[in-house]
């Protein structure tokens, strides 16, 4: 018969010459999160480290927003951390700037297109895609403020506005609540043409469209964004059948989607509008306050939840 010795070492037991059952690893411990503008590095996904500019007010809690803010072209995080700020301040936002640097992320695919393709036009694993870093980050900020957030919202301008709709499209996101693409200069459009430009090619069945139509979606235009010149417009017969500018394209897209869900299937996308604005983060951001947090930008603090747990 085998003799049983119980130990207890750091709130474990162990049995000598029988098998035995670690007690669970204690909960994760985080660096706390500072109050104000900060900068943080995130390394809990398979990609490279990412830096992180951080907002965080003072009067913030363990219940206020998380919005993650997706940076442009020129990938300036930190300006757009910068540019939310204010409206941070205003209505108790924690505004989180995923930065992914031209060393690590050289090519519109690897950031903007969500590293879904390789540069030889293979799919890459899911774990590799860019989109693939909120989630887990997401849990590194609740983890570093103590939060019990459920959920999380998402807001990108132009470069990054084109990474919102494509995460809303193919990315694992069970915890995304809501989503503002902004003044994107041309889309992944939701019919069967070859990706990037649309849902078929190499990305064919990567998308359920019943899933990505429920998701709350909203294209924010601004009504001046039509300049046909601007050296950051892609400009070829692809992008020109969405439409010739920012704005036309933005339409484009919705009606797309229309098109293909018909009368019967419920969709959770919508164009919003900002008057006379053209393409410009800082003036934007204003008016994708109501479809983020669900108030009015005039209005202080977040007055009604936004629903909870969508696919």
């Amino acid at each position: 018969m085998s003799v049983c010795i119980i130990l207890r070492v750091a709130g474990l037991l162990a049995c000598l010459g029988a098998s035995f059952t670690a007690v669970p690893a204690r909960a994760k411990e985080c660096k706390p999160l500072a109050s104000g503008s900060s900068q943080i590095v995130f390394s809990g996904w398979s990609g490279p480290k990412l830096p992180v500019f951080v907002h965080k007010p003072h009067t913030a809690g363990a219940n206020s927003r998380i919005v993650f803010v997706m940076h442009g072209v020129l990938r300036d995080g930190d300006r757009y951390r910068d540019e939310w700020r204010d409206l941070a301040e205003k209505h108790d936002l924690i505004i989180v700037v995923p930065t992914f640097g031209r060393n690590d992320f050289p090519t519109t695919g690897s950031y903007n297109l969500g590293n879904i393709i390789d540069e030889s036009g293979r799919r890459n694993p899911q774990v590799k895609w860019s989109f693939s870093a909120i989630e887990p980050l997401f849990d590194d900020v609740v983890c570093r403020i103590a939060g019990t957030q459920r959920g999380y919202a998402l807001y990108g301008h132009s470069a990054g506005g084109q990474f919102v709709h494509r995460f809303v499209a193919f990315a694992d996101a069970p915890r995304m609540e809501s989503a503002v693409a902004a003044n994107s200069g041309w889309y992944t459009m939701p019919d069967d043409t070859a990706f990037p430009y649309g849902w078929g090619g190499d990305v064919a069945g990567l998308v359920s469209p019943e899933k990505a139509f429920r998701r709350p979606l909203t294209i924010l235009l601004g009504t001046q964004d039509t300049d046909r010149n601007d050296p950051n417009l892609r400009i070829n017969a692809q992008a020109d059948k969405q439409g010739l500018t920012r704005y036309d394209r933005g339409h484009g897209f919705l009606n797309a989607a229309r098109k293909l869900v018909g009368t019967d299937t419920p969709l959770g996308w919508q164009i919003a509008y900002a008057p006379g604005i053209g393409h410009d983060n800082g003036r934007m951001a204003p008016f994708a306050i109501p479809h983020l947090i669900g108030v009015s930008e005039g209005s202080q603090h977040r007055t009604s939840p936004l629903s909870k747990n969508l696919p």
